[in-house]
């Protein structure tokens, strides 16, 4: 490890640390509230409150395991000094503040875990980085949006089949009660997976100052501060991807925005108590697109989400380029 840095430095970065963890709570506010937007049940000014308080309380509902796998399962910890830190984050927040303003749902997860890679491999080659970690997370890539898209679609076929009988006007009445219930879980699970992620940044970073002695962990306070930023950002909303997510790929109802909403949450449980720091975006969309199928084919508009599937496939390479670039620029002074 690198010698300690000076104190005012360490707070410093752990500054940019939350500062990406809002950035990420701003850029992916739509993933918890797009579908509770779009069919109407919550005005948007609301719909923020609700998704940024279960935001806040996902730490006691999870375990940690998302922070440990960031903290030490993508790059070897070791490795891990302030430079490598600000190189990954600034390749992530160049890259979700570029998102945002084109109003591309894009994954923060894999801005920070393809910042991380560029910023190892930058410092030390291929020997930084944890093959096992990495590989499980790129699986991810195509698993998250893929689960979320058949769970989506079958609850989808189960509700419509079990409320055949009733008339639209009810199951319409019915699925706006039972939408807060199901954006409430997307938006635990927004909260467990995502803001661990910052968790395992600012706790690596300690750990590379020997602030955690010979056992990587993550501090109490560490985990409240994140849980804090991320819900902070959300109550600021995201309201050009909340557009593109809401509505530019399928038109939803209640009962859609439940099933979509609740096959999301599956999947990012799941996730969340296996360790794997998934995309809440990709899910999320998946969940939308199957929704949309479920009803015709046609009712999804297949050349955004190619284009949202073109932004995912950029993300990694993108975000460990710039992250890379920081390094070596960082290396000159």
């Amino acid at each position: 490890m690198d010698p300690t840095i000076a104190f005012p430095i360490l707070v410093a970065l752990i500054g940019v640390a939350l500062f990406f963890d809002f950035l990420n709570g701003l850029h992916d506010a739509a993933n918890s509230i797009a579908t509770i937007v779009s069919t109407r049940v919550l005005r948007p000014q609301y719909a923020v409150l609700w998704a940024a308080f279960f935001n806040f309380i996902a730490f006691t509902v999870f375990g940690l395991h998302v922070a440990e796998t960031i903290g030490k399962g993508i790059v070897d910890a070791d490795i891990v000094t302030p430079g490598v830190i600000f190189a990954a984050l600034t390749g992530a927040i160049v890259w979700n503040i570029v998102t945002w303003l084109a109003g591309i749902p894009s994954s923060s997860s894999h801005a920070l875990i393809g910042g991380l890679v560029g910023a190892g491999l930058a410092k030390t080659g291929f020997s930084a980085i944890v093959w096992s970690g990495l590989l499980k997370t790129v699986a991810a890539i195509v698993l998250s949006p893929l689960t979320g898209f058949v769970l989506a679609l079958i609850l989808v076929l189960i509700v419509s089949w079990a409320f055949v009988r009733q008339t639209p006007f009810a199951v319409d009445s019915s699925f706006r009660v039972l939408q807060f219930f199901s954006a409430s879980l997307y938006s635990l699970g927004h909260g467990g997976n995502d803001a661990q992620k910052t968790m395992g940044i600012i706790a690596v970073l300690l750990y590379s100052q020997g602030m955690l002695g010979d056992t990587f962990h993550v501090p109490f306070w560490v985990v409240i501060t994140c849980q804090s930023a991320l819900a902070i950002g959300t109550l600021f909303g995201g309201w050009r991807i909340v557009h593109t997510m809401g509505s530019k790929i399928t038109r939803l109802n209640p009962m859609q925005g439940f099933c979509a909403e609740t096959g999301g949450a599956i999947t990012l449980f799941a996730a969340t108590w296996l360790g794997i720091p998934v995309s809440t975006t990709h899910t999320i969309t998946g969940a939308i697109i199957g929704v949309g199928a479920a009803r015709r084919v046609s009712a999804v508009r297949w050349g955004i989400a190619g284009n949202i599937v073109i932004a995912w496939v950029v993300t990694l390479p993108a975000t460990a380029a710039i992250a890379g670039l920081t390094y070596l620029a960082l290396s000159l002074f």
